[in-house]
């Protein structure tokens, strides 16, 4: 991922990740943009950390502790305005 991707390409980016690492490729189509993660039980401590680590590693943004706001993990599109509002990429 590039510092220049939109926040439409890190939110497809997103959801296929959350897709395939914590629903089984969500076969019934059932997560968008704005499905509460938390209150879903998709996102709990453990897989939140797993995210993070992608994000870091995988899509290879940094994301400064200052940027990092709880209210930001309730949905994909919540984290996709974060990630693209205060997140820097990594060559």
């Amino acid at each position: 991922m590039t510092a220049d991707a939109t926040e439409q390409e890190v939110r497809e980016h997103l959801l296929l990740f959350i897709r395939d690492t914590f629903l089984e490729g969500d076969p019934h189509g059932e997560l968008t943009v704005d499905s509460p993660l938390v209150e879903w039980g998709v996102l709990t401590s453990m897989n939140t950390a797993v995210l993070m680590n992608h994000v870091h590693t995988g899509m290879r943004l940094d994301i400064p502790v200052e940027r990092l706001d709880p209210r930001a993990f309730t949905d994909v599109r919540s984290m996709a305005a974060m990630l693209c509002g205060g997140g820097t990429a990594r060559e």
